[in-house]
């Protein structure tokens, strides 16, 4: 067992990755502290979701270190997977159970006590609770999203991967989402959320990493990547930069996209 450092929940160093001659990682160094939402943001290939698989235990790295909870991902894999739960880009719910079947599934798959006091339990804690007798198949993707949030949170695991949460989601389910991991840091889990959506990194990261290319090119607080670009000038009325801005500036990018929107 490797351990991280004081404060670190995850410690990424130096992590490099390839698929044949397609180098996908170019040794990642990355820290993410208990309790906080740090967003990796970065264009599709930018690798995102292949580190997210590293620090899973789905994935194992040609090189560099990772460590989740205290725990070397490579030689304590069994370790990191009760620390930690992964929500991947779709939602991973069985459409034929209810909302409270999957849940109370769940729990059993995990061996713990009282599964339908826990399933009960998550049903409240993600407003579920009148469409748990439902079944899956008739929720909202929004709806769908919180339950699929809340099954990968049976168990309470400390550290939680959302690996693009809010594809495919509409504009209203997308704020659910939010209000949803908002929630979760607020109670203490750690969050590492992938996205490539700009505006969903402003609204829901303690700090932010953009991944490009392989490597993380910056990272910090919102406040801290707009102080890279130069300062707003002033006539009739001040603009801050935005972090579509800083993201463009940084990887190279030539033209715009609407915010919120991927850049091609």
């Amino acid at each position: 067992m490797t351990t991280a450092t004081a404060t670190a929940a995850i410690e990424v160093r130096g992590v490099t990755k390839a698929f044949g001659d397609l180098q996908v990682l170019r040794g990642v160094d990355l820290d993410v502290q208990p309790g906080s939402i740090v967003a990796l943001l970065g264009s599709n290939g930018a690798g995102k979701t292949t580190l997210v698989r590293i620090l899973s235990t789905l994935l194992r790295a040609d090189g560099g270190t990772a460590v989740v909870d205290g725990f070397d991902v490579a030689k304590a894999a069994n370790h990191v997977r009760r620390s930690i739960s992964l929500t991947g880009q779709f939602a991973a719910v069985d459409e034929v159970l209810t909302g409270r079947e999957n849940l109370v599934l769940v729990a059993r798959l995990r061996h713990l006590k009282n599964p339908g006091a826990i399933a009960d339990d998550m049903l409240a804690r993600f407003s579920l609770t009148e469409a748990g007798s439902r079944p899956a198949a008739t929720y909202s993707g929004g709806m769908r999203r919180r339950l699929d949030i809340a099954m990968s949170l049976v168990g309470d695991p400390p550290i939680i991967f959302l690996d693009e949460p809010t594809t495919g989601l509409d504009p209203q389910a997308r704020i659910d989402v939010w209000q949803t991991v908002k929630g979760l840091a607020e109670g203490g889990t750690t969050v590492l959320l992938t996205t490539q959506y700009l505006d969903e990194a402003e609204q829901l990261a303690d700090r932010i990493a953009i991944l490009h290319e392989g490597t993380i090119i910056r990272s910090g607080t919102l406040a801290e990547l707009k102080k890279l670009l130069p300062a707003a000038k002033v006539t009739y009325v001040e603009k801050q930069p935005t972090l579509e801005e800083v993201f463009l500036a940084l990887v190279g990018g030539t033209t715009s996209t609407p915010e919120g929107k991927e850049p091609r």
